[in-house]
């Protein structure tokens, strides 16, 4: 046994599992060569970002569409920033979003465990390997070792880091490290690596095309002491032994990305792709600045959720700023499913995607004007159910009339977009609630004032001679027109302008006082087809009522 197994075997005496019996545990994948491998990895450190949404959905789709797997795993190794019960959440909300991976630390599946905290063997085993061939050793610098190190550095105005001359625990010999681990002196383990701060890699991002990157030079932690490994490393095992093909991340990890292929390298693994997405922007103050969770209440996808924004009209706005030609294909494919849509990382922008929340809104109202009345009512319906419980209350009801109310000029070419979110509904229509219409009667009614209470009586008097509520809505209109000239009022507009002297005003005022009447405010959806749902006789119940406060 040479020294370095001797070494290796000092700090894993447990581990007999070999770098080839993981090879066999973790076969590579029965898929087609074309297939890709994607993952999302959340930390359980709190809420989804809509920027971690963002980068799922394109980890997702590009493993959809190529027949491969996309998996979810959990880095959980971070154990003094983690918030229970998050990482759960994360997938859940996910989930919502029509994100389902096929592998994950919830559901499980053959390459797992799915919590880097449940894969310790592996990280042990493949460390165990490296210190027996020399590319990683025990670092035994204290903390503050290293913060007057980093000082010096800074003095001296050369790189801050462990590397070269100043990776000092590097030069101990074989001997002398198996001493300080006899004598319990604490450690952590780093890469040796072999790269030089002078020197350049070049490497293929699927987005960015060709880089020139500076080589990794520093012999980075890859075991911290409590026996968890860092990201860095992490990554390496898990991506190799889960079989990861394609790693779609921020641009904020191109930094990191020499470390990593020198990390394959070093072990002779085939390297994934990558490709690194453009981070989210917000627009402030003439300039552009990274999505924060601080500042950004649309950070959050909870944001979205509790608003009531159809998940459909989120993930549209989504690929809008995945792809650039996206809405050019909506635009030929305007009712589409938008995962007929086929996403392609040349087609993903370099520069940051810059969050424009009145587009969502306006593709969240196109998606919402384009719902069947049964669909609408059934989401609206679930979203109350979780944040408005009053508003769910007045739902179930009767669920009939609350579908028959958002039926209202729905269809057609041109449908009424009234809602951009589900929390949009209920202000419009409470009023077809009979409680909340009678609350609207406590306050002042919005009457035109040139109006007398004499008149408005006269009005509503005449209307309930004849309501016409039997005539389809044209017939009805003409029929308004009718009653609205008996009583003084002008059949058109154009009439009344000619000569407002000859009338009390024209049939827009007319049926203005009547819509009042009957729903408390100047305007609602379609008129005639409200009535037709409240019907006539709680049509002249509330004409009598809001006389009777006159």
């Amino acid at each position: 046994m040479n020294k370095y197994e001797e070494l290796a075997n000092l700090i894993y005496p447990n581990i007999k599992t070999t770098l080839a019996d993981l090879e066999a545990r973790y076969p590579l994948r029965n898929i087609d060569e074309n297939a890709m491998v994607t993952r999302f990895a959340p930390s359980p450190t709190g809420f989804l970002h809509t920027g971690s949404l963002f980068a799922s959905l394109i980890s997702w789709r590009m493993a959809k569409q190529s027949n491969g797997i996309f998996f979810c795993r959990l880095e959980d190794t971070d154990t003094k920033r983690e918030i229970t019960g998050t990482g759960d959440l994360v997938l859940n909300e996910l989930s919502i979003f029509g994100i389902t991976p096929d592998e994950s630390f919830l559901q499980g599946g053959l390459y797992g465990p799915y919590r880097q905290s449940e894969r310790k063997e592996l990280y042990d085993t493949v460390i165990k390997s490296m210190i027996i061939q020399g590319k990683a050793y025990p670092c035994f610098c204290s903390h503050e070792t290293l913060n007057d190190m980093r000082v010096f550095q800074e003095s001296i105005k050369v790189n801050p880091g462990y590397y070269g001359e100043y990776a000092t625990c590097r030069r101990l010999s074989v001997e002398e490290m198996i001493d300080k681990i006899m004598r319990a002196e604490p450690y952590v383990m780093r890469f040796k690596s072999s790269g030089h701060h002078d020197g350049k890699i070049t490497i293929h991002d699927e987005i960015r095309g060709t880089l020139e990157l500076t080589e990794n030079d520093q012999d980075i932690v890859i075991m911290k002491s409590d026996g968890l490994p860092t990201y860095h490393f992490a990554h390496l095992v898990d991506d190799h032994f889960m079989r990861t093909t394609h790693i779609t991340r921020g641009e904020e990890w191109l930094s990191s990305l020499p470390i990593h292929i020198e990390l394959f390298d070093s072990i002779g693994w085939q390297r994934p792709l990558y490709a690194h997405l453009p981070v989210i922007m917000k627009q402030e103050d003439g300039r552009r600045r990274k999505l924060s969770k601080r500042k950004d209440p649309e950070a959050a996808v909870s944001f979205f959720l509790e608003a009531g924004y159809p998940i459909e009209g989120i993930m549209e706005y989504l690929m809008t700023i995945a792809n650039s030609n996206f809405e050019e294909w909506r635009l030929v494919n305007p009712i589409s499913n938008i995962y007929d849509f086929n996403l392609s990382f040349d087609k993903m922008t370099l520069d940051g995607a810059l969050f424009d929340l009145e587009k969502v809104q306006s593709i969240s109202k196109e998606r919402l004007g384009a719902m069947n009345a049964e669909e609408i009512s059934m989401k609206a319906y679930a979203w109350a159910k979780l944040y408005d419980e009053n508003f769910a209350n007045l739902i179930n009801q009767n669920f009939s009339y609350f579908k028959s109310i958002l039926n209202i000029e729905r269809g057609g070419e041109k449908p009424r977009k009234d809602y951009t979110k589900y929390s949009d509904i209920f202000p419009i229509i409470d009023f077809m609630y009979d409680e909340y219409f009678d609350k609207a009667l406590t306050t002042d009614l919005p009457y035109n004032p040139i109006f007398s209470i004499d008149q408005l009586k006269m009005v509503l008097n005449q209307f309930l001679m004849r309501p016409g509520m039997e005539l389809d809505e044209e017939s009805w209109f003409e029929n308004l027109k009718l009653l609205a000239s008996e009583v003084g009022f002008a059949p058109t507009v154009k009439e009344y302008k000619k000569n407002k002297d000859a009338f009390l005003g024209h049939i827009g005022d007319f049926a203005e006082i009547i819509r009042i009447s009957i729903s408390g405010r100047k305007n609602t959806p379609n008129f005639y087809q409200i009535m037709r749902i409240l019907g006539i006789e709680r049509i002249k119940q509330r004409i009598n009522k809001t006389m009777s406060i006159f």
